[in-house]
């Protein structure tokens, strides 16, 4: 089985490294999230500089994706690639030092922007460097780097909750110094000899031209994997921001309650992250695809049905946690070095992501008005999106990834810039 064959370590640094893009996106997110009510205190912030900042980090992590991903086909990959990297450190160090509001959205929108930027250069690198036989695994493998993020932020923001401001420093301050030692790895990453050479070969040819992106060949799989990631991502989106704020207001949990079960389910996404990763690049990955599919959808029809009760909740979050990791954004990352054109896999891709963030920035600023007007049609809204993502997988395991070969994928990395 093709998923069985070891990868050499200089390709697992390459994925890790690549993958610190995913943990910074997913961190700054989180921590912004759970610093809010300190920095509304401590800056005597408005609300609408909250609502601005919280905002703002998912709107310039959309533009950062559009603008990155283009500049990475235009430029070289491998440079692109080490210097956004060094930008996000910077917004964080601001972000961590910031006196006021104002600088502290100075920070937000270089940060927010350079980690957009970074999310699809990271992934076309890391699917540049690997073999086809190991492209699945290691793309994957950016999906641990994101739960990491996540699980790291709020463990962070949990043990340094009675610290204010020197607790908020410190988990935006970790972001930093990880931006910074990920970006002097990064300078120094060698990769085999041959992909070596396919840097050298790559280094002069003509640049990707726009135009590529409107034939067929890039459009139809760059239509499909957004298709399935917006739909999927707001689901996804919405509890992962509006998570416990659902189980207090609508499920009339306690907080301590609805954060202890935010936390108990993240070793558990953890671990199914890294059994993704394993079948990644096997028969399994796409056979798996329709259980969980199936799994996800009925978790969202339980909670609909129940109206959000707590009981429907708790299965709800069983049922998805176990198969959100085989039905998801892991998948996406996959499909899509799969299946679009290598020379325009940076640009395509950080279409599919701006636009997708773009549209989940939005859902967002209606979730809680919606909630409050009524949950079961928040719920039964997100359980037909669902069920879109899961059509729209099935499609791409049918039609579009069949038709990508690992040697077409191959001869056509040698036409990408990556130095």
């Amino acid at each position: 089985m093709a998923g069985t064959r070891p990868i050499p370590k200089p390709l697992w640094k390459a994925a890790a490294l690549s993958g610190m893009a995913s943990y910074l996106d997913a961190g700054l997110i989180v921590s912004i999230s759970v610093n809010l009510a300190i920095y509304r205190d401590s800056y005597d912030m408005g609300v609408w500089m909250a609502g601005a900042i919280s905002a703002i980090v998912t709107g310039c992590i959309a533009v950062g994706s559009l603008v990155g991903g283009r500049l990475a086909d235009l430029f070289g990959r491998r440079r692109v690639y080490n210097w956004d990297i060094f930008c996000f450190a910077l917004g964080a160090i601001v972000i961590t030092l910031a006196p006021d509001d104002i600088t502290l959205l100075i920070g937000v929108l270089v940060a927010g922007l350079a980690a957009g930027a970074d999310l699809p250069t990271s992934l076309a690198v890391v699917s540049d460097a690997a073999p086809s036989w190991a492209r699945g695994r290691l793309v994957a493998f950016t999906q641990v780097m994101w739960m990491l993020g996540i699980a790291v932020a709020i463990f962070l923001g949990f043990v340094l909750s009675t610290t204010g401001m020197t607790g908020a420093r410190l988990i935006t301050g970790q972001l930093a110094v990880a931006a910074l030692v990920t970006w002097a790895l990064r300078s120094r990453l060698k990769l085999s000899a041959e992909q070596d050479t396919k840097e050298e070969t790559a280094a002069a040819p003509s640049r990707s031209s726009l135009k590529n992106i409107w034939t067929r060949a890039a459009l139809l799989p760059m239509t499909a994997t957004f298709v399935f990631y917006v739909t999927w991502g707001l689901g996804a989106n919405t509890f992962g921001q509006f998570g416990t704020y659902l189980l207090v207001t609508v499920s009339d949990a306690s907080q301590s309650l609805a954060t202890g079960i935010n936390l108990a389910f993240i070793p558990i996404g953890v671990l199914l992250t890294f059994a993704f990763v394993r079948v990644a690049d096997s028969p399994w990955r796409d056979r798996l695809f329709h259980v969980a599919a199936v799994v996800q959808i009925l978790a969202f029809v339980i909670a609909s049905l129940t109206a959000g009760a707590l009981v429907g909740m708790l299965v709800f979050f069983v049922l998805y946690q176990l198969s959100n990791a085989f039905a998801g954004e892991a998948n996406y990352k996959v499909w899509s070095q799969l299946t679009l054109p290598a020379d325009t896999r940076g640009t395509t891709q950080g279409f599919t992501y701006a636009l997708s963030r773009g549209v989940f920035a939005v859902a967002a600023f209606f979730t809680p008005a919606l909630a409050d007007y009524s949950p079961s049609v928040l719920l039964w809204t997100i359980t037909a999106c669902m069920t879109v993502a899961a059509f729209a997988g099935v499609f791409i395991i049918r039609v579009l990834v069949p038709r990508s070969t690992g040697a077409a994928q191959d001869r056509a990395d040698l036409r990408v810039p990556s130095t």
